[in-house]
C-alpha cells in the first residue's frame, strides 16, 4: 500500500491537501470522492530510502500493541474530560514517542481540522488502525458514544496482545532450542567430524556406517556450500512472497489447522476473537451483516475467513446466524449450540460474552498443553543428535582399541 499526497475541493468549495493510504492512484481517487471531495490532484508519495533521518522508516516503525492501547486510553479520558477533538490530538502527538504513531496522530489531527470525520481520517492509516478499528470509530462516531467504544476497543486489543503474548511465551523456548540444535549439529558436522576422520582413515579401520554418514555430508556440505547457500536462500525467498499470495496464505492456515495440538490451539484462538470482537460489535449497535464482514477481515486466519466470507453470503440472504454456522467445518458445537440460544433469546451479546471468557480459558490450557507436548519432542531431537554424533565418532574409536 502506497501514500499519495492530495489536493482536493470539499463540499464548501474550499481547496485542502492531505495524504491518503491506497493500493494505485485510482483507489485513492475513489476513496476521496467516497468522502465527498473532488479530486484536483493526486501524487504519490516516494520513499526514496529505507532509513528515515529519525532511525527507521514507516516500512520498520509500526506501532506496538502497548502504545496503541496507551493512545486508545488517552483519547478516552480526554473525551470523557470534554477537551476538543482538535486539543486532544495536538497534546498526543506531543506525548507520543513512537515515530509512525506520531506522524499518524498528526495527519489525523490536520484532517479533522479541515473538516474529515473521525472514521476517514483514521481509515487513511491501515498500517495504524486495522478495519475493525477505524469501524468502531465510526459507530462510535455516529451514536455519539465514542468513550464507550474507545473503553471497548482498548479492551479487545489487550486481550488480542495478551493471547498473542501465551502463544509467543509457548514457542520462545522451543525456538531457541531448535536453533541452538542445529549450530550445534552444523559445527560438530564441518569441524569436528573431519579431524575424526583423517584419524580414522589413518587407521585403516572399516568405518561403521554413521560414520560414513557423517563424513559423507560433511563432504556433501564442503563440496556444494555455495549452491546449498543459494538455493536455500532462494527458497526461504519464494516461500516467503508465496505465502503473502492469498493461496498461499490459506494453504499455510489450513495446514496449519489440521496440525494436531497446534490446529487446536489455533482454532480456539479464532474462537476467542470471533465472541469477544463479535460481541462488542453487536453492544457498539453495529449489524450482524457490518460485523461479519469486519470479521471476516480481522479473524487473523485465511480459512476462517473464508468461511466467514461464505457466511456473509448466507446472512444476506436472510438465514439467520446459527443455521449456517452449523455447516462451517470449524465452529464447534458449543458456539453454534450458544450462538443459537442468545439469537432466540436476544442476548447475543452476552452470550458471546461468555463463549469468549470460556475461550480464554481455554487457550491458556492448550497453550500449557502445546508447552507439556514440545518437551519430549525436543528431548527426542535433541537425544537422536547427540546419539547420532557419539555413534559416529565412539564407534571407530572402540575398532581402533581392539585392533591396538
Amino acid at each position: 500500500m502506497s501514500t499519495f499526497h492530495y489536493k482536493a475541493i470539499n463540499e464548501s468549495g474550499t481547496t485542502i491537501t492531505g495524504n491518503i493510504e491506497a493500493d494505485t492512484e485510482d483507489e485513492a481517487a475513489g476513496l476521496l470522492v467516497e468522502q465527498g471531495y473532488i479530486p484536483a490532484r493526486i501524487t504519490e508519495k516516494k520513499d526514496l530510502s529505507w532509513f528515515s533521518w529519525k532511525g527507521l522508516s514507516l516500512k520498520f516503525a509500526r506501532s506496538k500493541p502497548r502504545e496503541l492501547i496507551l493512545f486508545t486510553k488517552q483519547f478516552r479520558t480526554m473525551l470523557r474530560a470534554g477537551i476538543s477533538i482538535v486539543r486532544i490530538f495536538q497534546t498526543m502527538e506531543v506525548q507520543t514517542e513512537n515515530h509512525l504513531l506520531k506522524k499518524t496522530i498528526a495527519q489525523i489531527g490536520e484532517d479533522v481540522v479541515n473538516g474529515d470525520s473521525l472514521y476517514h481520517s483514521f481509515r487513511r492509516h491501515p498500517l495504524v488502525f486495522s478495519e475493525l478499528y477505524c469501524n468502531m470509530i465510526r459507530s462510535g462516531e455516529a451514536s455519539g458514544s465514542l468513550p464507550e467504544v474507545l473503553e471497548r476497543l482498548s479492551y479487545i486489543i489487550e486481550h488480542e496482545d495478551r493471547v498473542r503474548s501465551q502463544v509467543k511465551g509457548a514457542m520462545f523456548y522451543p525456538f531457541i532450542v531448535i536453533i541452538f540444535l542445529a549450530v550445534a549439529f552444523f559445527i560438530l558436522l564441518t569441524f569436528v567430524v573431519p579431524k575424526f576422520a583423517v584419524l580414522f582413515e589413518g587407521a585403516g579401520i572399516d568405518l561403521p556406517l554413521p560414520t560414513r554418514i557423517a563424513i559423507a555430508l560433511q563432504e556433501f556440505i564442503w563440496a556444494y556450500w555455495p549452491f546449498l547457500t543459494a538455493g536455500l536462500i532462494l527458497g526461504f525467498v519464494l516461500l516467503v512472497r508465496f505465502l503473502k499470495t492469498e493461496r498461499g496464505k490459506l494453504l499455510k492456515d489450513t495446514y496449519l489447522l489440521k496440525t494436531p495440538i497446534i490446529g487446536e490451539l489455533l482454532k480456539k484462538i479464532a474462537m476467542s476473537r470471533f465472541s469477544s470482537i463479535f460481541a462488542i460489535l453487536q453492544t457498539s449497535g453495529v449489524s450482524v451483516l457490518e460485523s461479519f464482514r469486519i470479521l471476516t477481515n480481522t479473524i487473523g486466519n485465511s480459512a476462517i475467513a473464508k468461511e466467514f466470507a461464505e457466511l456473509y453470503d448466507k446472512l444476506e440472504e436472510g438465514q439467520g446466524i446459527s443455521g449456517p454456522l452449523q455447516a462451517a467445518h470449524y465452529f464447534p458445537p458449543m458456539v453454534i449450540n450458544m450462538v443459537a440460544i442468545g439469537e432466540e433469546s436476544g442476548n447475543l451479546s452476552e452470550m458471546l460474552e461468555e463463549i469468549s471468557a470460556h475461550y480464554d480459558y481455554e487457550v491458556e490450557y492448550a497453550t500449557q498443553r502445546l508447552s507439556e507436548a514440545i518437551g519430549p519432542i525436543l528431548t527426542i531431537g535433541l537425544a537422536a543428535i547427540i546419539g547420532f554424533f557419539a555413534f559416529s565418532i565412539f564407534l571407530p574409536m572402540w575398532d581402533m582399541v581392539q585392533t591396538i
